[in-house]
C-alpha cells in the first residue's frame, strides 16, 4: 500500500508551504488530506484504479490527480519543485521539536544555517537567544530537541517496522518450502523502536526462498543475496535481513537473533555452569574424544528447558530479573490480547475522529469487545473540535439511546477532559458527574517546569471521579520528548485516589512505557489499554502494541482493568470492592 508514501509527500508539502507562509487553507488541506490516506482502510492504488479516490475525505481534483501521478511515476513533480525552491535545512529545522516556519526562517536568515550541525554549534555558544522573540529557555530547548532528534536517528518505530516485518512474513509463509518462520531481534521483543528487521526460517530449498525474499514488491536494493542469508533495503528506507537455518537448530537461532545482548550473556553463563556450551547453532555438551553432542536446539522451550528454567516470553528477556524470576518460580502470567475485554480510550465524530456513534459501537462489538468508552476531547482543544458541557450532554444522550438497542455490548460514557495548566478540569463538575468515567490528559503548555507539570497532573488526579490518566508523559516517539515530571510523585497520588494510568497503545506514544508501568503496577496502580482510536478501521489494532508494552512491563490480566466486565473496572475505579 502506497498511503503512507503519499501521506507523507503531503505532509512535506505543507510544511514547505509554511515555511513559504502559503494560504493557510491550502496547507490545512495538504495536512488533512495526509492524515484522511493514512487511515484510510483501503488500498490508494486500488481506489485509483477504480475511479473513487473522490471518495476519500479531503481529496478533491487536484490532489487525485497528484496521487495518480505518484502512483505512475513514483513522484510528484511540484513536490520537486518545491524541494529545488527549498535549502534542506529549513525543513530539517523543522523535525526540531519547538521549532515552526518563522523560527526555522530566522534562523537560517539572521545566523547562516547550513545544517543542524551549524544550529547546534550556534546554540552553544549561545548566538540564538538575543535574536528576535528567541530567549535563553528556547535556546536550551532547541539543544534538546536537536539532542533527541541524534539519539533517535535511524531508529525505526514499531509501529513502522511490524506491519512491514507482518507482510514479509506472510508473503513467505505461503511457499510451499518454508516450514517455520518468525520475526527476531527488538522488533519480536517488541521495543518501541527498532533498528532493522530480523526474520528467521527452516526451508529445504534456502536459496529458493532468498530469491522470493529479494524479489519482494517492497525491496528497492539488495544488500545480500547468499545461499542462507538475503538482506535488503525497503521503499521505507528500512533494512530487513533473512536467514535460513538448520531445523535442528532453529530454536537456538531465534533465541539467539531474538536477544537482548544480555539475556543471552546470562543464558551462556548458565549453559557453562552446566559444562554446556550455548551459540545459534544449539545448546551442546561436550563427550568423550572432545567432541560435542547438540543436546538441545530445535525450539526455543527445549532450549530453556535443558539450561533448568521455565519458558521466558520474549518481551521479558531484558535481563531486568527474568533469570531470577523463572529460576524461583515468579515468572509473571502475562496478560495477552485475549484477556482485554474492551477498549479504554476512542473517539468519535463528535470531536475528531471519523466515526459515528453507531459506527463505533458496532466496530467494538465486531471485535468482540463487550464495551467502549466514547472518550471525545473537550472545549479548551479547540483544534480537535472539543465539547462543551451542553454538547456532551446531548452526546451522553445519544449514548443511552445506542445502548438500550445494544445486547452484549456497551459504550461507556467519558471524556477526555484537558488538565489545565492550574490542575482544574476544563469541564464543570456537575457535567463530570454524569459520566461513567473521564480520562484526564495534558494538552497544552508542554514546557512547564518539572514541578509545575507535576503539581498540575497530581491535583488533577485528586478530583473526586472516576478516572484515566491518558497518556501521562506526552511522548511521541522520534518526534516529541516526553514533558518534565516526576512520574514517581504521579504514581503516588494515582495510588491514593484509586485512579488509573493508561498504556497509551498508539505506536508513536506507547505511554506508559514498560518501566513505569511496572513500576505503577507494584504500587497498585490500576492501568488501563487504550488505542487512541479516532479512525477505527485503522486504529483498533493498535491494541496489540498496548498489550506488547504491558508485557514488557511484566503486567498480568489483574493489573489490566480493561480485561474486567464494564461493572467491574468501573467499580474499582469507584473505590468500590467486590463487584464481579
Amino acid at each position: 500500500m502506497k498511503n503512507k508514501e503519499i501521506a507523507e509527500i503531503f505532509n512535506r508539502i505543507a510544511d514547505i508551504l509554511e515555511l513559504r507562509e502559503a494560504n493557510r487553507f491550502r496547507i490545512s488541506a495538504y495536512r488533512r488530506a495526509a492524515q484522511n490516506l493514512e487511515n484510510y482502510p483501503l488500498d490508494v492504488a486500488e481506489a485509483s484504479a477504480a475511479g473513487s479516490l473522490h471518495e476519500i475525505p479531503g481529496i478533491g481534483k487536484d490532489l487525485g490527480a497528484k496521487i495518480e501521478e505518484y502512483l505512475e511515476s513514483g513522484e510528484i513533480e511540484y513536490l520537486n519543485e518545491l524541494l529545488d525552491e527549498t535549502p534542506d535545512v529549513l525543513l530539517d529545522m523543522l523535525r526540531v521539536q519547538g521549532i515552526g516556519p518563522k523560527t526555522a526562517l530566522l534562523l537560517y536568515n539572521e545566523l547562516d544555517i547550513e545544517n543542524l550541525a551549524d544550529l547546534k554549534k550556534a546554540a552553544l555558544e549561545h548566538r540564538v537567544q538575543g535574536l528576535p522573540k528567541i530567549k535563553a529557555k528556547t535556546e536550551e530547548n532547541i539543544l534538546k530537541g536537536i539532542e533527541f532528534l541524534e539519539r533517535s536517528a535511524g531508529r525505526i518505530p514499531i509501529g513502522t517496522a511490524f506491519p512491514l516485518a507482518e507482510e514479509i512474513i506472510d508473503s513467505l509463509s505461503k511457499l510451499p518450502y518454508v516450514d517455520k518462520i518468525s520475526a527476531a531481534g527488538s522488533l519480536r521483543r517488541f521495543k518501541e523502536t527498532v533498528g532493522d528487521i530480523d526474520i528467521l526460517v527452516t526451508s529445504k530449498k534456502p536459496v529458493d526462498v532468498i530469491r522470493h525474499f529479494t524479489a519482494l514488491p517492497a525491496v528497492t536494493r539488495i544488500l545480500a543475496d547468499g545461499k542462507t542469508k538475503g538482506s535488503v533495503i525497503t521503499s521505507t528506507d528500512i533494512q530487513v535481513d533473512l536467514r535460513v537455518v538448520a531445523k535442528e537448530a532453529y530454536g537456538a537461532a531465534l533465541n539467539y537473533f531474538t536477544g537482548s545482548k544480555e539475556h543471552n550473556i546470562r543464558l551462556r553463563e548458565i549453559a557453562q555452569q552446566k559444562k554446556m556450551k550455548l551459540s545459534e547453532y544449539g545448546l551442546f555438551k561436550k563427550i568423550r574424544g572432545g567432541k560435542e553432542r547438540r543436546v538441545a536446539g530445535k525450539s526455543e522451550e527445549e532450549v530453556y528447558e535443558k539450561l533448568g528454567l521455565p519458558y521466558i516470553a520474549p518481551e521479558l528477556r531484558e535481563d531486568a530479573g527474568e533469570i531470577e524470576a523463572a529460576r524461583d518460580g515468579s515468572l509473571p502470567s502475562l496478560v495477552t490480547i485475549n484477556d482485554i475485554k474492551g477498549d479504554l480510550h476512542f473517539h468519535s465524530d463528535w470531536s475528531d475522529g471519523t466515526a459515528s456513534l453507531e459506527e463505533v459501537a458496532e466496530a467494538g462489538r465486531k471485535a468482540g469487545y463487550k464495551y467502549l468508552i466514547i472518550s471525545d476531547h473537550t472545549k479548551s482543544l479547540t483544534i480537535a473540535n472539543g465539547l462543551s458541557e451542553e454538547r456532551l450532554v446531548k452526546q451522553m444522550k445519544e449514548i443511552d439511546r445506542i445502548n438500550a438497542r445494544m445486547k452484549g455490548f456497551k459504550l461507556l460514557k467519558g471524556s477526555e477532559v484537558d488538565i489545565l495548566p492550574d490542575g482544574s478540569l476544563d469541564l464543570d463538575k456537575r457535567v463530570l458527574k454524569k459520566l461513567d468515567l473521564i480520562i484526564i490528559a495534558v494538552h497544552s503548555r508542554f514546557k512547564m517546569k518539572k514541578n509545575d507539570m507535576t503539581r498540575r497532573v497530581v491535583k488533577a488526579l485528586q478530583h473526586p471521579f472516576p478516572k484515566i490518566l491518558a497518556h501521562p508523559t506526552g511522548r511521541l516517539i522520534g518526534a516529541r520528548e516526553a514533558y518534565e515530571i516526576d512520574m514517581d510523585a504521579v504514581i503516588n497520588a494515582a495510588a491514593d485516589s484509586g485512579s488509573a494510568i493508561e498504556i497509551n497503545a498508539h505506536p508513536l506514544r506507547l505511554d506508559l512505557d514498560a518501566a513505569t508501568a511496572r513500576k505503577a503496577a507494584a504500587a497498585h496502580v490500576p492501568i488501563s489499554i487504550g488505542t487512541d482510536t479516532h479512525t477505527p478501521a485503522t486504529e483498533m489494532k493498535y491494541m496489540l502494541y498496548g498489550i506488547a508494552t504491558a508485557r514488557r512491563g511484566w503486567l498480568e490480566p489483574k493489573h489490566v482493568i480493561n480485561t474486567h466486565s464494564a461493572a467491574k473496572l468501573l467499580s474499582r475505579l469507584s473505590g468500590k470492592k467486590g463487584t464481579k
